[in-house]
């Protein structure tokens, strides 16, 4: 219902408002509206913004925008912003710390940086194995050679002298081995097989490949003589290929093998390896090469020494 004259008059008075006798209904309302206007409380920017849970219009995300916006003006002030205290970054302790009680005991037996003649370098990989099992010796030769180039990617077989100390299970490939494949049975060490075999054997490649079982005649496992290569299998044949870093890792015995034992097939890998020398190579061959034994420290090897 529309207010009367005297009505909008009264409330003009009341607000504070001169209203003139002669003036007209729609302008004692315009006077009125225009009052209330001016004493509206105006919000600020910040009552005007509207949060949310999450994102660019959260309060986290507000507050964060504006610690920024009020940096970034100290910093147009010439202001001087103190920058936050960083934590101090603890320093990672030597991995030879880090070691077990037992490793940093048997690694005191070996002098830093000094490097051992073959003999020597066996005895200590002995002495310093602290295992409770019978564990393995091992060489790691880093070779100066680029894996990539077809002529320089090293790879060979031979029969450790002494054997490997491991009981080596052989089987030969025929049509009940097939059938134990079929299941996914994988039941030896080494597996023989013959040139004409090879075909029934390729459907299980997958399975026998990235487990290294897959016979091969560079690891002496297709061939016709079988009873050959599963005697030699038995009597400790054992391949190596150099890695994508130039590096060969072998197992040349255990710890319980005599000293001359362990010398004598370390001789023997290192003697094949020189005979597969790159003709084509530039520089030195062997860079570096240690003898450890499983979670036992490494022995530097003086390669002048060993003779290569």
């Amino acid at each position: 219902m529309a207010k009367t004259k005297n009505e909008l008059v009264e409330e003009a008075e009341a607000l504070g408002i001169e209203v003139d006798a002669r003036a007209k209904v729609a302008e004692i309302k315009a006077l009125i509206e225009g009052h209330d206007r001016v004493e509206k409380p105006v919000e600020t920017e910040a009552e005007h913004k509207v949060t949310a849970k999450a994102g660019k219009r959260s309060a986290k995300a507000l507050a964060e925008a504006e610690e920024k916006e009020a940096k970034e003006e100290r910093k147009a002030s010439g202001e001087v912003v103190e920058a936050k205290p960083k934590a101090p970054v603890k320093p990672a302790r030597p991995r030879s710390e880090r070691r077990g009680k037992q490793f940093r005991k048997s690694a005191e037996q070996i002098e830093k940086g000094k490097a051992y003649g073959l003999e020597e370098a066996v005895k200590l990989a002995k002495s310093t194995s602290h295992v409770r099992f019978d564990a393995t010796v091992e060489l790691h030769a880093n070779l100066g050679v680029d894996p990539r180039h077809a002529d320089q990617n090293i790879r060979d077989n031979l029969v450790l002298p002494a054997g490997t100390g491991k009981t080596v299970k052989v089987v030969v490939a025929d049509d009940a081995l097939l059938t134990q494949l079929e299941k996914g049975l994988i039941e030896f060490d080494v597996l023989v097989a013959t040139p004409a075999f090879m075909p029934k054997l390729s459907k299980y490649a997958r399975l026998l490949g990235p487990r290294g079982l897959m016979p091969n005649p560079k690891s002496g496992t297709v061939t016709n003589d079988v009873d050959k290569a599963v005697a030699e299998a038995q009597a400790g044949r054992v391949e190596y290929r150099i890695d994508s870093t130039g590096i060969i890792h072998l197992g040349v015995g255990k710890v319980s093998f005599s000293e001359p034992q362990l010398l004598e097939n370390v001789q023997a890998v290192l003697a094949s390896l020189k005979a597969n020398k790159p003709s084509g190579l530039k520089g030195n061959y062997f860079n570096s090469m240690y003898l450890t034994t499983s979670m036992g420290p490494s022995v530097k090897v003086d390669l002048v020494a060993a003779g290569v």
